[in-house]
């Protein structure tokens, strides 16, 4: 069978995909990823050779993030604040950011798609993908990374499924509103009538196989909410080792367990005092520190405590760690619960935050947002997620938890009996 994979975002967006992708090509399949051009190297390292690029740099993306950073907004310095008041201008901003480059993102996904079984894409782009798919008459299948669609298991106050189901429909309606330009033109394009209902009602209205990659212990209520249109099976990565995986675990070897700082593509702005923030807290707790640089520019010279790496396999290196620090992406924080490490999430953006609830919520760490942490605040948030009984309870949440090859091979099972029941 043929599969077409469209996945657009971070390598925690991408690695998943590939994973899966992967396993599909290992079981004789044809598979082709279209992946943002930044990680076309990345996918194509891993052993899938046929990988192109697909929209727009992600790096560049999340550097420039109007979410984020609301100076991103204006093509010139700083924030004029006068101008980004204008909600017409932040509005047309984030429609050009949301939907550049939607038609050359079409196409490749029309050609991709010629004779194939299945089109597996994420949400981001998810529009592009359905409109595709629908032109072509193949099924489509999602990844999601968290919970995404309406459900009574995410939103801090109980409420009614009738307003849950509410809510999320006019979050999915502004979102509609913000893509429909781009979006009319893409089904023109392709022959495709008007469409009178926004993407996500149409998507779950067709059956989609949406395949929800992380671990039942994070939100038990969901599996019997959702049923198997929206199987949960766990974080799926390819545990890809790295050039100093055996120089890291030689050094954590040769001394105390370290604890792992690490915010994977999320930028620093100030990367050298984050560095001397976590030397001076891990000094004062008498704690060694790795840390993981990621996309950010630090400098690997440190205090004798500390070890600066790139990038590390988390799978080799975890088990090894007293406790992991990171931003609360999805893949990071399972990969460190699977080792039963202490978690504290410094949250930047996006889910991250939901992440950190559940680490809070299940008593295996704690969280904060990374801009409001202090030196005292690290200090304090460091000796809760040392104490001895959140140990523990990490290591008995790590034996309930699904291993990552099990994850990846139910969703290679899931997609290719979406494929056979076209």
């Amino acid at each position: 069978m043929k599969f077409a994979v469209s996945i657009h975002g971070t390598r925690g967006d991408v690695e998943p995909c590939a994973a899966v992708g992967l396993e599909l090509q290992r079981r004789g399949h044809d598979v082709q990823l279209a992946v943002p051009p930044n990680l076309v190297g990345f996918v194509e390292s891993a052993g899938l050779a046929a990988t192109i690029a697909y929209g727009p740099d992600s790096q560049q993306q999340l550097a420039g993030d109007v979410f984020e950073r609301p100076d991103a907004l204006t093509a010139a310095g700083p924030a004029d604040w006068m101008r980004l008041g204008n909600p017409l201008l932040a509005l047309r901003k984030a429609r050009q950011a949301a939907t550049r480059g939607w038609a050359e993102m079409s196409d490749i996904l029309l050609e991709m798609t010629d004779g194939a079984d299945l089109l597996l894409t994420g949400t981001a782009y998810q529009e592009i993908a359905a409109n595709v798919a629908e032109a072509r008459g193949v099924p489509l299948a999602e990844v999601h990374y968290f919970p995404v669609r309406a459900n009574t298991q995410v939103l801090p106050a109980r409420l009614p499924a009738a307003a849950v189901d509410a809510a999320y429909a006019t979050g999915e309606w502004l979102h509609w509103r913000l893509l429909k330009p781009a979006e009319s033109e893409q089904r023109r394009a392709l022959g495709l009538p008007v469409a009178r209902r926004r993407p996500v009602a149409r998507i779950v209205a067709a059956g989609t196989l949406e395949i929800q990659a992380y671990d039942p212990v994070f939100f038990p209520g969901l599996v019997d909410e959702w049923g198997p249109q929206r199987p949960l099976v766990g974080s799926m990565t390819l545990q890809l080792p790295t050039e100093v995986d055996a120089d890291v675990t030689s050094w954590i070897a040769a001394g105390s367990p370290p604890i792992y700082f690490g915010f994977g593509s999320m930028p620093l702005d100030s990367p050298a005092e984050t560095v001397r923030l976590i030397s001076d807290v891990c000094a004062e707790l008498g704690e060694r520190a790795l840390i993981c640089a990621g996309f950010s520019d630090l400098d690997a010279t440190a205090a004798e405590h500390v070890k600066v790496v790139a990038a590390v396999n988390h799978a080799t290196v975890f088990p090894h760690c007293r406790a992991v620090v990171h931003h609360g992406g999805a893949g990071t924080t399972t990969a460190g619960l699977r080792a039963g490490a202490p978690t504290l999430v410094l949250w930047v953006a996006a889910e991250q935050p939901l992440w950190g609830k559940q680490v809070s919520r299940l008593g295996v760490g704690t969280s904060r947002r990374f801009s409001a942490s202090t030196r005292d605040s690290l200090l304090a948030d460091l000796r809760r997620v040392l104490a001895p009984q959140t140990a523990v309870r990490a290591r008995l949440l790590a034996a309930r938890m699904t291993p990552a090859p099990d994850s990846v091979t139910a969703a290679a099972d899931l997609l290719e009996k979406a494929a056979r029941n076209r």
